[in-house]
Order: structure tokens, then C-alpha cells, then sequence
């Protein structure tokens, strides 16, 4: 396979990653559609492989709409929700038999994602997968960065392109400060991470306004402001005199996590992780969310703080990563604070699942147990991208969409 020199950027939990096969709790191979390409397709044609061939043409079926170059074809899926292709050993049977060469742009690059920002290839990986979840999140450090020159595949799939310096005068010309503004406010730990958080909405709150004004070129001056105010712990000024709502909190997470969506869920990891979450708030159709939200303080402040107080970080880095593998805050176009709701959407999910997990399993609730459900949320919801669309949507549509509304669901 031909490569080319490229300057890369990636998170160093990549470096230690190399999938683990057989071994995985949780197969990439199942509970979604599997995708392939044209150029894979064409040459699964040519197979000619007593076992496979036949199977090839029966099960890889060719799609009638949104056909793309990367978007060609799909594998039907059996009665599990799993490839055609998976070995009893969950393993690939195409990979086993004719070569990782035979796999699908998607198949050979999962869990990893690329974006191409001003010719730098940045390469990170989806918590979906369990062994990159681990890496990644389980690293009581901060998460680094590494850039260098190598030897990359052409084949690699380059999900964005972003290029900052244009001609053109828009948002984009400060990606690289904005993100990396962005991070280090993530990383701060001299505040707690809800903080942190709040923060960061109110600067992108302020960022909004200074757009709609025409201040485009005061972007360097504000993120020296807060910065400057971050360091000397200006910014923690009336940070505790926020409420806490819990009701509030309950409320727009089951508006979210609606009944009609759940049917839809085949990931058995996250259905255990959301059953865990409704037996330890005690939730029950025909309760009240006053007496659920009593449960929920008691799950938060037993179980969930002494947990979290010592494991931050694992959240922290979540947060990093999808800051730095979607290209925050720039994805969404101009609509920066909306692409900030959806990084609240998210950490709030993710909170609210370990503190009915943390209420459910007491004091036996461990690591392994925030690595499955960070895991299985990934692979459920971070990669539906209708359903998220839908959630910003209902969240608009209920007026729920404020730096007020984003405090009250950070902040316990």
C-alpha cells in the first residue's frame, strides 16, 4: 500500500494502542451499519474464494441512496446485530482469509479518526471502542500531544478539512487558538471540572456577541483576558452561588433520552449501564421527579463524590478528546455555542449515568464500570449523528439552549 510524508498530530494514548482482538469485551463489528467503499467493493467482486466469494455477493449490499465514494455499500447485519464476516472467535473472516488489504476504508481505520487542518494530519480515536477508552481516559495525567513527520497510508479516511489561513475573514482563522484556549481551560485543575465548564460556556457566550458585533479580530484579546483572569482565579467568583437543581437536571435528561430512542437501542453494554442508572435513582414511570431527584442527591453525594473526587480526570480527558477529535469549537460553522451545548449534552448524559451507576452498585462501583458506560454511550449515542441533531433540535425548540439552562446542568 502506497504512503506518503505527512506531518501528523495525535493524542499520545495512540501510540500505545493496537486492537486486541478476540480479547475485546465489546466487538466493533456489531450493533451498527458497517459501511464500505467503492474501490472495496469493486474488488470484492473479484474475489474468488470458495467460502467467501459466494457469501460476498450475498451479504455486501449496495446502497440506493446517499451513495458516495466512502459511502458505497453495506454489510447486512445477522440476527444479532452483527457483520455477516465475524468468526465465532469474533474475528474477521475477509481479514483471516484474504488480508487486511480486503478490508473496507471503514474497517481498517476504526477505532481511529482523522481531520486534515492546514495540511496536518490529526489523528485521535472514538471512546466507542474499549481498549482506546482505557487508554485514553484512564490516565491520571493530562492528555498530550504529539507532533511529527511520518510514513502515512494514502488510504487513511480524512473525516474534515480545515484550512485557517485563507483569505477569507471567518471563525476559522482562530481555530487553533480557540481550540487550544479551549483545552488548557479543560486542563486547569486548580478549578473543579463543573467549573471549568461554566467557564468555558460563558466565554463562548461571550465570543457569540463579540461576532454578531463585528469584533472578529478582538478574538486574541479576549482569550488573553480570560487567560489572564483563569491564572489569577478571578474567575471563580461567584461560581458557588449558582443553584443546584436536580429536578431541572432529570427533567431535560429524560426529555432527551426518550422512550421512543431507547427501542431503537441493540447495545446490550448500554442497556445494562442504563438499567444500572434507573434501579440506583429508583426511577419508576409513576414516580415524581421531586422523590427521583432525592434518590439522585443520595447516589451523587455517597457514592458518585467520593468516587469522582479522586478520578476527575477520567472525565476530564473525555472531554479533551472530543474537544480535539471534532474540532471544537468550529464544526457546527458559526454556531460556536452550539457546538458548546453539545459538549454539555454529553458530560451531563455521561454524569447522570455514572450517578444512577454510582447509586445502583454503592461501594463495589469501580473504574471498569465509568469504562463501560463512557464506552457504550460512545458507540450508541456519539456516533447517531440524526439523534444528535434531534437533541439539539428539542433542546432549541424548548428554549433549553442558555449558558442559565448549561449551568444548572453542570453544576451538583
Amino acid at each position: 500500500m502506497s504512503t506518503t510524508k505527512m506531518t501528523t498530530l495525535i493524542p499520545q494514548y495512540m501510540n500505545s494502542f493496537s486492537c486486541i482482538g478476540s480479547a475485546c469485551e465489546d466487538t466493533c463489528c456489531a450493533g451498527w451499519q458497517v459501511t464500505i467503499d467503492k474501490s472495496t467493493y469493486k474488488k470484492y467482486g473479484r474475489v474468488r474464494d470458495k467460502e467467501l466469494s459466494p457469501l460476498l455477493n450475498k451479504k455486501v449490499k449496495k446502497k440506493n441512496v446517499d451513495v458516495s465514494p466512502e459511502n458505497y455499500a453495506s454489510m447486512e447485519l445477522d440476527s444479532k446485530m452483527q457483520c455477516s464476516f465475524l468468526s465465532e472467535q469474533n474475528l474477521c473472516r475477509i481479514q483471516q482469509k484474504l488480508g487486511e488489504s480486503f478490508l473496507s476504508h471503514v474497517c481498517a481505520t476504526y477505532p481511529r479518526t482523522s481531520n486534515l487542518v492546514n495540511n496536518i494530519l490529526e489523528t485521535s480515536a472514538t471512546m466507542s471502542c474499549p481498549e482506546i477508552a482505557r487508554l485514553a481516559l484512564l490516565n491520571p495525567n493530562k492528555m498530550e500531544f504529539d507532533m511529527k513527520e511520518e510514513s502515512i497510508h494514502i488510504r487513511n479516511m480524512v473525516i474534515n478539512r480545515l484550512q485557517t489561513d485563507t483569505e477569507i475573514n471567518d471563525i476559522n482563522k482562530y481555530f487553533w487558538e480557540l481550540r487550544s484556549f479551549s483545552i488548557d481551560v479543560l486542563q486547569n485543575r486548580t478549578y473543579y471540572l463543573w467549573e471549568r465548564l461554566i467557564i468555558l460556556g460563558v466565554f463562548y457566550q461571550k465570543l457569540e456577541q463579540y461576532l454578531q458585533d463585528g469584533m472578529l479580530d478582538e478574538i486574541p484579546h479576549l482569550i488573553s483576558m480570560y487567560m489572564s483572569n483563569l491564572g489569577e482565579g478571578r474567575l471563580k467568583e461567584g461560581l458557588d452561588k449558582l443553584p443546584t437543581q436536580y429536578t431541572f437536571q432529570l427533567k431535560v435528561i429524560k426529555e432527551i433520552i426518550d422512550k421512543h430512542f431507547l427501542h431503537t437501542i441493540n447495545n446490550q453494554r448500554y442497556l445494562e449501564c442504563f438499567n444500572e442508572t434507573l434501579q440506583g435513582l429508583q426511577y419508576s414511570d409513576d414516580c415524581e421527579f421531586d422523590e427521583i431527584s432525592v434518590h439522585y442527591d443520595e447516589a451523587y453525594n455517597d457514592y458518585y463524590l467520593p468516587f469522582i473526587k479522586d478520578h476527575e480526570y477520567i472525565l476530564e480527558n473525555y472531554l479533551v478528546n472530543y474537544v480535539y477529535k471534532n474540532l471544537f469549537p468550529v464544526a457546527r460553522g458559526n454556531n460556536l455555542f452550539e457546538e458548546y451545548v453539545m459538549l454539555i449534552v454529553h458530560y451531563s448524559m455521561i454524569k447522570m449515568h455514572l450517578i444512577g451507576m454510582a447509586g445502583f452498585r454503592k461501594n463495589e462501583f469501580k473504574l471498569e464500570h465509568v469504562i463501560k458506560m463512557i464506552q457504550s454511550y460512545s458507540k450508541t449515542i456519539e456516533h447517531n449523528p440524526s439523534y444528535l441533531q434531534a437533541v439539539i433540535q428539542l433542546l432549541n425548540h424548548n428554549g433549553i439552549n442558555t449558558m442559565t439552562h448549561m449551568a444548572v446542568l453542570i453544576k451538583n
